[in-house]
């Protein structure tokens, strides 16, 4: 049976493909009374949509989000959350289908092409189908609505490398990250990447990036140990995004190259009786549960997979062939994935801040 929902108490489940007539999400679980509206999350949806620079895919989707049901006015005619179902549809444009015709007997090296093939005996040679990047889409809405879960919750993601090259910590200000097409809070670096990516896209090839993510504001206490750890629950939200090969939670692989000294986090009395960490290599996390600290994750994004220069592989006959990917992509997947990965961290935390509420009032 495929699994397309994610969550517990908040539940979202995402349908449609990229070349069919529209996408969408259905999201389950979230409180009545939130004030709602299509203006809420289209902002989210503009920074994920493709065309907007050219270091990107130039398919032109509006990306609209129509919310289909799970609404209504109150008595003070603003429109609010039910508790039901809300439905949540983004249609298709762009859609250039004939760009695939050429591999539709071929499978893609990188993609999921085969493996679909093989399990379900039949795929969508359009863009991928399912496994297309375009999803992603429906989980950014989804994302927005599970932001008005958790105000209390500030969530900041960026593009922390892009083809080996990293920012400069010490360079680091949220404040430019919307001023490049990279999501990059560090100005030198982002202007560096124009060329790697240029020349990606020229060469016929792409690069991988990082992306980090940070989420302020998380109180102690979400989280449950053993198997309903924060933790657990962000890495596996973040390893479903589409090209996603690796996920760190604070120090992450770094910790296994400290001394216990050096990956402690010392504590000392605050004023209101809460610990004050002097780091936070554990990511905002321990034994599962939140600690009160900025909760951080990395997400590594490998090298976009449909590229124009020709890569061996073999047909659905299981004959040799050479397959190059003609249409629009993006020579760089992990740009666009930064709204996704913050989408993943907004759905993973207010999940986990209703099981809180559900067990502990």
């Amino acid at each position: 049976m495929s699994v397309n929902t994610f969550g517990r108490v908040l539940r979202f489940t995402t349908w449609g493909e990229s070349h069919g007539p529209g996408l969408g999400a259905v999201l389950d679980g979230c409180p009545p009374g939130l004030p709602l509206r299509e203006s809420d999350i289209q902002p989210f949806m503009d920074a994920r949509k493709p065309g907007q620079s050219k270091y990107t895919t130039q398919r032109k989707e509006a990306d609209a989000v129509r919310i289909m049901s799970g609404v209504f006015d109150n008595a003070d005619g603003q429109q609010v959350t039910t508790g039901t179902p809300i439905h949540l549809m983004i249609e298709n444009t762009d859609q250039r289908s004939k760009d695939y015709s050429e591999i539709a007997q071929s499978y893609r090296p990188g993609h999921a092409d085969y493996v679909y093939d093989a399990k379900y005996g039949i795929r969508d040679y359009r863009g991928g189908g399912r496994s297309s990047a375009r999803e992603t889409a429906a989980r950014v809405a989804a994302g927005a609505v599970a932001r008005l879960i958790i105000p209390e919750v500030e969530i900041t993601a960026f593009v922390c490398e892009l083809g080996g090259d990293r920012i400069d910590p010490a360079a680091t200000d949220f404040k430019e990250i919307g001023n490049n097409p990279f999501f990059c809070p560090d100005p030198a670096a982002a202007k560096r990447w124009e060329e790697l990516v240029d020349n990606a896209r020229k060469d016929g090839s792409s690069l991988g990036a990082v992306v980090e993510c940070v989420a302020t504001g998380v109180p102690a206490g979400w989280g449950a140990p053993v198997y309903g750890k924060l933790d657990s629950d962000l890495a596996a939200a973040m390893m479903t995004i589409n090209a996603t090969k690796g996920v760190e939670i604070g120090a992450g692989f770094e910790a296994a190259r400290l001394t216990g000294e050096q990956n402690a986090d010392p504590m000392s009395p605050g004023p209101d009786g809460k610990p004050v960490y002097a780091s936070n290599h554990a990511g905002g996390t321990a034994g599962g549960i939140s600690t009160g600290q900025p909760v951080v994750c990395r997400v590594a994004f490998k090298p976009t997979s449909s590229i124009l220069t020709p890569v061996d592989s073999i047909n659905s006959a299981g004959e040799a062939t050479q397959v190059r990917t003609k249409g629009r992509h993006d020579p760089c997947v992990g740009i666009r994935g930064t709204p996704v990965v913050e989408a993943m961290m907004a759905l993973v935390l207010a999940d986990q801040k209703m099981l809180h509420r559900a067990q502990c009032g």
